[in-house]
């Protein structure tokens, strides 16, 4: 049964009214709904969007109910894990997809990997789930992240006066977070950190040390989104799903920017170095925007195509699929269009990628 609503644009108001009826549904019979199976935990600019789009037109692969994310484990974490299965599709219909092979169930939110508490609660709630991270280059990430959040109306100041003020903003935030309770937020940290969150190495190691390096799929988003034919095949083989061929890859949450001064651009080089150095000894790999061609030409191609940007979805919205509906309440099967951006991963099943 096709959703109503998917694939299409429709009012704010109609998908409000069905993403409460959707979640009116989800509650009756809870207890009878799948948990994920798989995460894309961020980081946020990076593609998730994109692959998340494109892991919904697998005929194996489900999300939540007309969402790409959830956002449970960031800022919904005090509603129970309860709330969080009724948003997913009953375990009947994860078992009976594709003839009968069975399917996997994950959704895509962006803040889990820069949130303090998120890893470990990852590691309580869902012990054997499976987590896929992306990576691109910080610099443009936080360009990009300007843009979104000032676009969305989070951010009045302009990029640098924001890079000014973050230090301020978001100091003894992640300790008030992780002091406080499960239904604290924190306006700043979430949406004005954007050298924080390009500093990769620290979220990845709190990461791997809750849920494991084994549990983890660390994409280079411009290498995957380069050479999806490629690298899409590693991403099934980890999620344990067969390979489906045909899967588009297309452009979404585009915001219009402005060039990065260069400047700016030295600036936040400068800035991210030293994680940048970390990252690359962790990933036992030299991400493609430090390698001497690869990273600059993109950065480049960056400032030469500035005008655009397509990457990942906001945090905290509601993301409707693009194909065919459970029945359940489930969605399965977006009409995926990928960013430009890439993937290798760092799981040891591609020890050979890493070292």
């Amino acid at each position: 049964m096709r959703l109503p609503l998917a694939g299409r644009s429709v009012p704010t108001p109609l998908k409000n009214a069905a993403l409460t009826a959707a979640d009116a549904a989800g509650r009756v019979g809870r207890r009878s709904r799948a948990l994920p199976d798989f995460l894309i935990v961020g980081a946020q600019r990076c593609g998730t969007t994109t692959l998340y789009k494109a892991l919904m037109q697998h005929p194996q692969v489900f999300g939540p109910t007309l969402r790409k994310g959830v956002h449970f484990f960031d800022t919904a974490y005090g509603r129970g894990t309860d709330w969080y299965r009724s948003r997913f599709p009953l375990r009947r219909t994860v078992r009976a997809a594709a003839g009968g092979a069975g399917g996997v169930v994950g959704e895509s939110s962006p803040y889990y990997l820069f949130h303090p508490l998120c890893a470990e609660r990852i590691a309580a709630d869902l012990p054997e789930a499976k987590v896929v991270v992306m990576l691109r280059d910080p610099v443009e990430r936080a360009h990009s992240a300007h843009s979104h959040e000032s676009a969305r109306g989070y951010e009045t100041e302009p990029f640098e006066r924001a890079l000014d003020l973050e230090a301020e903003r978001i100091a003894g935030e992640e300790e008030r977070l992780a002091a406080a309770g499960p239904s604290e937020r924190s306006f700043h940290h979430q949406h004005h950190a954007y050298v924080a969150r390009g500093r990769y190495i620290d979220q990845l190691l709190r990461l791997e040390r809750h849920v494991g390096r084994e549990r983890m799929f660390v994409v280079d988003a411009e290498r995957f989104f380069a050479d999806p034919d490629r690298h899409f095949p590693e991403l099934e083989e980890f999620l344990g799903v067969r390979h489906c061929p045909g899967v588009v890859f297309g452009h979404h949450n585009a915001r219009p920017r402005a060039e990065l001064p260069e400047r700016l651009r030295r600036r936040l080089e400068e800035a991210f170095a030293d994680s940048d150095e970390r990252l690359a000894e962790w990933w036992g790999r030299t991400p493609s925007w430090r390698e001497p061609e690869g990273g600059r030409g993109s950065r480049a191609q960056g400032r030469s195509e500035g005008k655009a940007d397509s990457e990942e979805a906001a945090d905290g919205a509601s993301d409707a699929t693009h194909g065919h509906g459970s029945g359940d309440g489930s969605s399965n099967g977006s009409s995926g269009e990928g960013t430009g951006d890439s993937g290798t991963s760092s799981s040891p099943k591609y020890a050979s990628e890493r070292h």
